[in-house]
């Protein structure tokens, strides 16, 4: 069969490119003017404030949800978080039951799809705009996306479909069209369809072309500038080589890449917090200050609330739906397990390694404050806190690094690129999976989706941060829109499915493996 994806025909284009970076510079620019010009009326769409105030009418969105999933399960993030564990270790694993990969696979898949440049430089365009403060609502969202997250996914197991040849589909397009069914309710398949649309531009978007973008800002950082659309087509070449493998394929990767990256960054960054123990209260007096004061910061406390959420949204993804396509893969015949096991996410990705990342910055000295008042300065004539070396995003958190391990750019440069790679391949499959549900199952849909795939990939290494970051924020929070107003129907459903498992449980009914 003809593919209509060639990385042979990639690589010669990548050698061809090189010595023409003239040429591919004012590609860049020439993509980066048409990205902005055609997305603005949808980043503004999804991005509207509240009339009369600058609070995002999305984010209030998400804060709710968390809130009453939260309040509806019982604070289940904390109640099941040692059951968690023990279904991640596998000590509950059937290696008879239906699905694709394990438990320990399905949260590493996930991961890689939400460990990632998010953490990096989300939390600096985060704390640089919305000063320390911000890194508090970022933990607070990511413990009330918790529960956001065990709703989703336990969804995402009952309603998938399981195919004669052992692979499966799952996610929200799947159970928002069978759950609205089985309870009667009108619209489901229409749902499914718009978050099918918005999963595929999340792909496209914070999935690819944001970590493209900060990938290739990172090593142009480390070697010099050059034109992003060398990285771009490198990145397309790797990626589409492994994406032709499927979901075991991705799942075999990203279950070596995302341990050795996540404790490479968390072990540094302890160090360097650990280096510095002596700031360390006074880096947290920043934080909670921050929090509810804003400390000077343009917008206050309110600013500072709205860019947690936002960034911790974009990291974690709870509530987006996201995740739930991986999850549903995993082997299991109790959909609730995978609920259990999916919480674990926001918890390792916002509340561990975005305030590790937030400490280092903040310790580090990066953020510049008058020394009269303590007040951090915004620079002039921007909303953004002025920084040592004026650094934004992934630019900034390598700074942070770096003066406290002189070359660490180097080491985080690594980092950026796995961290990059993995988020790239694990959302490619999210994308994939919508682009099926829309058009079909089949080798040569597939092969057009990645395809697609791999040159967004390249048109987000060759745009500027701005409208990459302003598209990529808009696309997933759209799918939160989709996905949050169907669980609001399904969670009775959830509720159902934890009281049946948690008394099997306690009855003895469900027993270990190992």
């Amino acid at each position: 069969m003809k593919t209509l994806f060639k990385p042979a025909a990639l690589a010669a284009a990548a050698t061809a490119l090189l010595p023409h970076a003239a040429v591919a510079q004012s590609f860049d620019e020439k993509v980066n003017a048409a990205f902005a010009s055609s997305t603005g009326w949808f980043v503004n769409l999804i991005f509207s404030p509240f009339p009369g105030t600058t609070f995002p009418w999305i984010v209030m969105w998400l804060v709710i949800a968390a809130s009453v999933f939260t309040l509806y399960f019982g604070f289940i993030q904390f109640r099941a978080f040692g059951h968690s564990i023990s279904l991640v270790k596998g000590d509950y694993s059937d290696p008879n039951d239906a699905g694709e990969v394990s438990h320990f696979q399905a949260l590493a898949t996930a991961l890689s799809g939400t460990v990632g440049l998010g953490n990096i430089a989300g939390v600096a365009v985060a704390v640089g705009i919305g000063g320390p403060g911000a890194t508090f609502w970022m933990v607070l969202a990511g413990l009330l996306g918790m529960a956001s997250k065990f709703t989703e996914c336990t969804l995402g197991v009952k309603y998938r479909n399981e195919y004669a040849d052992g692979t499966v589909s799952g996610g929200p397009m799947y159970y928002l069209t069978k759950g609205f069914a089985e309870r009667g309710l009108p619209g489901g398949k229409i749902l499914a369809v718009m978050f099918s649309i918005f999963c595929i531009l999340g792909a496209f978007g914070g999935g690819n072309m944001f970590q493209a973008n900060q990938a290739h800002a990172q090593i142009a950082n480390v070697v010099g500038d050059y034109p992003g659309v060398i990285t771009g087509v490198i990145f397309a070449v790797i990626v589409g080589m492994v994406i032709m493998g499927g979901l075991q394929s991705i799942a075999k990767v990203t279950e070596k890449i995302v341990p050795f990256m996540g404790v490479l960054y968390v072990v540094t960054a302890l160090i360097i917090i650990l280096m510095n123990y002596d700031k360390i209260g006074w880096a947290f007096g920043q934080i909670f200050g921050g929090a509810f004061t804003g400390l000077g910061v343009a917008g206050g406390m309110v600013g500072a609330l709205i860019q947690g959420f936002k960034r911790a949204a974009f990291s974690n993804e709870a509530g987006v739906g996201s995740a739930a396509i991986a999850h549903s893969a995993v082997k299991t015949k109790e959909p609730i397990t995978e609920g259990y096991v999916s919480l674990l996410e926001p918890f390792i990705d916002t509340v561990v390694i975005c305030t590790m990342t937030a400490l280092v910055i903040i310790i580090s000295g990066q953020l510049v404050a008058d020394p009269a008042t303590g007040i951090y300065m915004l620079d002039e004539g921007a909303n953004t806190i002025k920084t040592v070396g004026d650094n934004k995003g992934v630019a900034l958190t390598s700074a942070a690094f770096s003066s406290a391990f002189g070359g660490f750019q180097y080491v985080l440069a690594l980092a950026v690129v796995l961290f990059a790679f993995s988020t790239m391949i694990s959302w490619s499959y999210y994308g994939l999976k919508a682009w099926t549900y829309l058009f079909g199952e089949g080798k040569g849909k597939e092969m057009t989706f990645k395809g697609i795939f791999c040159v967004f990939i390249v048109i987000g290494a060759s745009a500027s941060l701005g409208p990459v970051i302003d598209f990529s924020d808009a696309a997933i929070f759209a799918m939160a829109v989709v996905n949050i107003f169907g669980l609001y129907f399904l969670m009775p459903i959830v509720k159902r499915e934890l009281d049946s498992y948690v008394a099997r449980l306690k009855s003895g009914e469900i027993k270990r493996f190992k």
